[in-house]
């Protein structure tokens, strides 16, 4: 999970949001982004309409008139986090630190007027799809207002529109949304609850918002959705990730487009043909799978199996060059044999995959999978999971290992000291995988420069920035 603290928004505020004149502020406030990169979309989405009203972002809640936490509901887990945040952010305001806590996002999506119950201290709650009525919560309460504390929205049937954010990633890259909500009925996920069914974001609107990204000097674009190999099916009859990619490779000033959340299926000849023929469409490629075993694939109700899944991982490692696949897989999930582990374990010591997430299945109350017989004790999920990380764990440092002696191009993020910097290859997305760590002297953040790997450190890489001569 991608969790942001508290954040100033002053290096990342993009072109069309114009800068507040001193003393026109209507109140300050600071902020928490929780959970996934598209809940961080919905955050800086919100950043900006409070940006646009007059709002002033502050780094530090102690102080702020407000604290606005933008929920993660999606496991338990990532439920109790939330509302560890929730409390600290509540006990400020007992403490006189804040006027006042307003919660968006999945959490309040998700469990409603409940929330309330629970945290009757938080002034009020946004759904997901209220998020651009942010400004108006903010209002009441800035106002003293105790009326309607609670706006929720039924989801779009198009999603909606994210230009004019306020981005609290850095300048160079960004997440760029083409889809909300989910068509697939994965009996262990809640998702299509909190964020409703799938709805294709028009490829106008999707490549006005890449063009305001990239002119706000966005250099890599991290494409998310929750189904985004299904791109274009409810809008255009057809799946049309591959035109739409068409498109955004056309796009000046994008160097990287990377693929996140991709379902295994719908993936075609012809958008295998695009990605592998790009020269901005790097060669990495975000699949989760969740199992392998064909009975608890049917059990979850993934609609693939086995055979299908290694035929398209064949055909991608074939005609992709130089690919990487990262994929997620849930251990514990109700029913799971010994032997359906096994089966699981061999897949990944076959499949060799270079990035790997595990998670134990979660318990939801609202989801089908509850309803399943053979559910596990958290000892042998927790097992199970750890197992699998280990195998992963000798395949990813190798991996690793083989990328050393090699000249990669890296991205550039963030300095260190002052002869270390912090970068990614293609084979790294944000916040998920790896680093390179980089020396060099007066290295330019957001800039790509040659960099060569001289050693593996854990999941990491080290290298030295190669002196380009200009003739």
């Amino acid at each position: 999970m991608l969790s942001l603290p508290i954040v100033d928004s002053s290096p990342a505020a993009p072109g069309p949001i114009e800068p507040i004149e001193a003393g026109a502020s209507k109140g300050t406030y600071a902020f928490v982004s929780l959970g996934c990169p598209k809940n961080l979309i919905d955050s800086e989405k919100m950043l900006g309409h409070l940006a646009i009203d007059g709002y002033t972002l502050v780094s530090e809640p102690r102080g702020a008139d407000f604290v606005i936490v933008n929920t993660c509901g999606f496991i338990e887990s990532s439920r109790q986090e939330s509302k560890a945040v929730i409390r600290e952010m509540l006990a400020l305001k007992e403490q006189g630190q804040t006027r006042g806590v307003l919660v968006a996002g999945c959490l309040p999506e998700r469990l409603g007027a409940k929330l309330l119950e629970e945290l009757p201290g938080v002034n009020g709650i946004v759904g997901v799809f209220a998020r651009d009525e942010i400004v108006k919560l903010a209002d009441r309460m800035i106002g003293g207002s105790n009326e309607q504390r609670m706006v929720f929205r039924p989801a779009p049937i198009r999603a909606l529109d994210d230009r004019a954010r306020l981005r609290i990633t850095p300048k160079h890259f960004a997440y760029l949304k083409i889809s909300e909500g989910c068509d697939r009925t994965c009996t262990f996920c809640a998702i299509p609850k909190m964020r409703g069914k799938h709805a294709t974001k028009p490829m106008e609107l999707v490549l006005d918002e890449a063009r305001e990204l990239a002119d706000d000097g966005v250099r890599e674009l991290n494409i998310v959705a929750q189904d985004t190999t299904y791109y274009g099916m409810d809008l255009y009859g057809q799946t049309r990730l591959a035109d739409l990619l068409r498109e955004l490779e056309q796009v000046e000033g994008i160097d990287w487009i990377r693929l996140l959340y991709l379902y295994p299926m719908y993936f075609t000849d012809e958008l295998i043909g695009v990605i592998a023929d790009s020269s901005k469409i790097i060669p990495y490629l975000d699949m989760p799978l969740q199992h392998v075993s064909d009975a608890v694939l049917k059990r979850m109700q993934r609609r693939v199996n086995r055979a299908q899944t290694e035929k398209l991982v064949e055909t991608l490692r074939k005609r992709i060059p130089n690919l990487v696949m990262r994929t997620t897989f849930i251990t514990g999930f109700p029913g799971e044999t010994d032997a359906q582990f096994d089966e699981l374990k061999d897949f990944v010591t076959t499949m060799r995959f270079e990035r790997m997430g595990v998670f134990t299945y979660s318990f939801e109350p609202d989801t089908p999978a509850v309803k399943l017989d053979g559910h596990l004790p958290e000892a042998v999920k927790e097992a199970r999971r750890d197992e699998l990380m280990a195998l992963q764990q000798q395949i990813a440092f190798e991996f690793g290992d083989s990328l050393v002696g090699y000249e990669l191009d890296v991205l550039i993020d963030e300095k260190v000291d002052d002869e270390t910097w912090v970068g990614r290859s293609f084979a790294d997305a944000p916040e998920i995988d790896g680093v390179v760590y980089v020396r060099g002297d007066n290295l330019p953040i957001g800039e790509f420069l040659p960099v060569e790997i001289e050693a593996r450190q854990d999941y990491d890489l080290v290298g030295t920035a190669v002196t380009v001569e200009v003739e």
